[in-house]
């Protein structure tokens, strides 16, 4: 039987028709109308190779998100954002943080508190981004989970206009969109982070200093302890070639300290949202 043949009978297994029934129901209802298919082994068969035995039913009726597969080699081109909350001075208050994230240099490219949140802002806050860093149509893409403001038709509609590729988390699946994540960890784990914030005044300025900490003096492990501004303008080059060269001169002057050798941390060629999983791939670095 074909590739095409194969597929043929499973597009009619899941029809809207007949994702209801089993197999052989099927079997028998077109047999009943003259048509013949395949056996019912058959229909098992090719079932069993897309794992839809048992899930047919929702499979057919609800399609299976792609897992986003996002590389980045240099800075603006693969983008992440999202939302947190940050408690306000009363229980049940929040106000509500966005962060745009460069995947590559870690840097934090924007970012807005307001009282709640609005897909409105969003995009406001994305077109500014994009303009500031001077970002040309078809070279950006912007990755997000699937949050109502993440999803809206607002921010589709402007990033069409821009030339900006959208991509989505899977859902129920948090580490789709890992480096958002792991920067608001980072944030609500600093020193001085407070239980609640006691105005949103209070909220903007602690973010407000934190980034600027974190964008020209936080030093990344995940980019070779380069700071993102470094990375995000290039500079990390000649930064990394300034450390080897104390570290060669260290290895002349004492070899005896070292085992091997000491080699400066380089930043990967290549950062990933889900690096494929093909066997053999020389991956710089994954997430």
């Amino acid at each position: 039987m074909s590739d095409t043949e194969s597929e043929a009978i499973v597009e009619v297994l899941d029809s809207e028709r007949f994702c209801d029934l089993a197999p052989a129901q099927v079997w028998a209802t077109l047999l009943d109308e003259g048509v013949y298919l395949a056996s019912v082994s058959t229909m098992y068969r090719l079932l069993r190779a897309r794992e839809q035995v048992r899930e047919r039913r929702r499979q057919a009726r609800h399609p299976a998100h792609l897992k986003p597969e996002l590389m980045a080699t240099a800075a603006n081109q693969v983008w992440s954002w999202d939302i947190t909350k940050l408690a306000g001075p009363h229980k049940w208050t929040w106000f509500h943080l966005y962060v745009i994230l460069d995947v590559y240099s870690r840097f934090a490219v924007g970012w807005l508190i307001a009282p709640r949140e609005s897909a409105r802002l969003a995009e406001q806050l994305i077109a500014a981004c994009i303009d500031s860093e001077h970002v040309d149509a078809g070279r950006l893409t912007l990755h997000a989970d699937r949050g109502s403001s993440m999803t809206s038709r607002t921010v589709a509609q402007l990033l069409a206009e821009l030339g900006v590729i959208r991509s989505h988390s899977r859902p129920h699946v948090s580490n789709d969109n890992p480096f958002s994540e792991s920067q608001f960890k980072t944030l609500k784990n600093a020193p001085r982070f407070p239980e609640r914030f006691a105005s949103i005044a209070h909220a903007r300025t602690f973010t407000d200093t934190f980034f600027a900490h974190y964008n020209n003096h936080h030093r990344h492990s995940g980019i070779g302890y380069h700071t993102p501004i470094d990375v995000h303008t290039g500079r990390h080059h000649e930064i990394r070639a300034a450390r080897q060269a104390v570290l060669d001169n260290a290895y002349a002057t004492q070899p005896h300290r070292f085992r091997k050798p000491p080699i400066a941390p380089a930043v990967p060629e290549i950062t990933w949202i889900n690096p494929p999983t093909e066997p053999n791939m020389n991956l710089s670095q994954t997430a």
